[in-house]
């Protein structure tokens, strides 16, 4: 049964939500869980092209009393992949001032061109975290900037796993492995540029 959709909400909620993510030791500290691209981009509300125009820190509410800042980014939007039934032109993407709570630290006044996933608000505002697939645009390899425009919408009934350790095994017919990791200690290795994962993987091709 497919589900409803849920509503979008409010940045308030999203920094509380964030403030959950801080390790219990590591309180200054923002962590997230790791994720493929393509499922950053299947979980994203918005995958846009962009570069940063200024930078200006406002407040995270109306209340006077809300100590919370954000950074409110001006943008260059360049191309739009995924967001376009609930925005159009962006003009300002807002993520937490504060780095514990995952604020993303990006150039203004570069010429460098981002990959921006993000949130939509309820309020229409965009809103960008660490937690999100956030790279410099000359990072992505051929693959990953072609599959932005298609592939990676059109599998995200795959089920991605992230191996650590073998063995490594398979439990859904929708399941691959993702072991960037595993084979190089990093989790945006080769895989991660250059295979897609297709939705339909049989069993015994479950390696992203």
């Amino acid at each position: 049964m497919p589900r409803s959709p849920r509503p979008a909400p409010s940045w308030a909620l999203l920094l509380r939500l964030l403030a959950l993510l801080r390790p219990p030791r590591l309180g200054e500290a923002c962590s997230c869980a790791p994720a493929h691209p393509q499922q950053h981009v299947c979980h994203s509300a918005l995958a846009i092209r962009a570069k940063i125009s200024s930078e200006k820190v406002v407040p995270a509410s109306a209340d006077p009393a809300d100590p919370q800042k954000m950074i409110r980014y001006e943008i260059k939007q360049i191309k739009m992949f995924k967001g376009f039934e609930k925005v159009n032109d962006i003009q300002y993407i807002y993520t937490p001032f504060d780095s514990s709570l995952c604020g993303v630290k990006l150039e203004a006044n570069s010429q460098k061109q981002y990959l921006l996933t993000g949130q939509i608000l309820s309020d229409g505002k965009v809103f960008v975290h660490l937690c999100n697939y956030i790279e410099p645009w000359e990072n992505l390899s051929l693959l990953q900037r072609e599959s932005l425009n298609h592939h990676y919408h059109l599998n995200c009934g795959c089920q991605i796993t992230t191996c650590y350790t073998v063995p490594c095994t398979i439990s859904a017919p929708n399941e691959c492995l993702w072991t960037d990791w595993l084979l190089e200690r990093k989790l945006y290795g080769y895989q991660a540029q250059h295979y897609l994962v297709p939705g339909t993987l049989a069993p015994q091709e479950g390696v992203c």
